[in-house]
């Protein structure tokens, strides 16, 4: 009796806690979008937590009307040619680490794993130096080189044990029919591995969306400006009109939002593919 009065007993700690938590990300959020759609006039008169008394879209009218949609555009470039080539890459590369029995690949793979211990801001003057050097700065190539670069270790890491799971007899029957090295990577390597391939992709996509060091060190001009170095700017140029840099604050987040539910259900299982063992 004990032992099943003890199995029904609610945790109301653990209850409370999970409610606490649950507000203190809800409530942000929420004071984002109810102020965006707050006029400007009402900002200072009305409870920030309330709703709007006379909802606008005219924030949001504000920010399309400064150029948000170039920043957009450089920001979407950016992330996708950053993502594919970080994909591409590791993917062959993951492959050579889980196939190749040379040492060489063993010495390889431990040069990925020493990328991850490389912090970014250590290496920004060199690689300002570099970007110089090539003629590349103010570009969006600018951006896109160092973010798949920083990028590639810790995907490399992440397909390597998913790779890893997979059984050797397929790759073994595949190389019975006939099949070569890119027909196997990609005929059997690559659908196997799709749950990780989008936990790399979604992640990634999320940390060059999000990036600010690299546009503000190798960027200057407008025509290049992402979306993180453009909010930066919205705040200098609306510094008294809130509701208009939280209007800039929501479209940015959107795009990202959107991937993020996309490859929701296959998050966890790239992320912890090969640590349980």
């Amino acid at each position: 009796m004990s032992a099943r009065t003890s199995r029904t007993t609610p945790n109301v700690l653990g209850g409370l806690a999970g409610w606490v938590w649950l507000a203190i990300i809800i409530v942000p959020i929420y004071y984002i979008l109810v102020t965006s759609l707050r006029p400007q006039a009402d900002y200072y008169s009305e409870n920030p937590l309330s709703l709007p008394t006379n909802p606008t879209l005219d924030a949001y009218g504000q920010v399309l009307a400064n150029d948000f949609l170039r920043y957009f555009g450089n920001s979407v470039v950016v992330t996708l040619v950053s993502v594919l080539v970080i994909l591409a890459v590791s993917l062959m590369a993951s492959y050579v680490v889980v196939r190749s029995r040379r040492r060489s690949t063993a010495r390889l793979f431990q040069v990925f794993l020493l990328g991850i211990a490389i912090p970014i801001q250590a290496t920004i003057i060199p690689v300002y130096y570099l970007i110089v050097q090539l003629g590349l700065y103010d570009t969006l190539w600018a951006i896109i080189l160092p973010s798949i670069a920083f990028a590639i270790p810790l995907s490399v890491l992440i397909l390597t044990n998913f790779l890893r799971d997979v059984p050797a007899e397929l790759f073994e029957s595949m190389r019975v029919d006939g099949a070569g090295e890119w027909r196997t990577l990609w005929s059997l390597a690559l659908p196997l591995t799709r749950p990780a391939v989008m936990t790399v992709g979604v992640y990634n996509a999320l940390q060059v969306w999000n990036g600010f060091l690299f546009p503000l060190v190798l960027t200057q001009s407008a025509e290049t400006r992402v979306l993180p170095l453009s909010l930066w700017s919205f705040q200098g140029e609306f510094s008294v009109n809130v509701p208009a840099v939280l209007a800039a604050v929501v479209l940015s987040v959107l795009p990202i939002l959107a991937a993020y539910i996309v490859g929701r259900r296959q998050l966890v299982s790239g992320l912890t593919a090969g640590f349980g063992k």
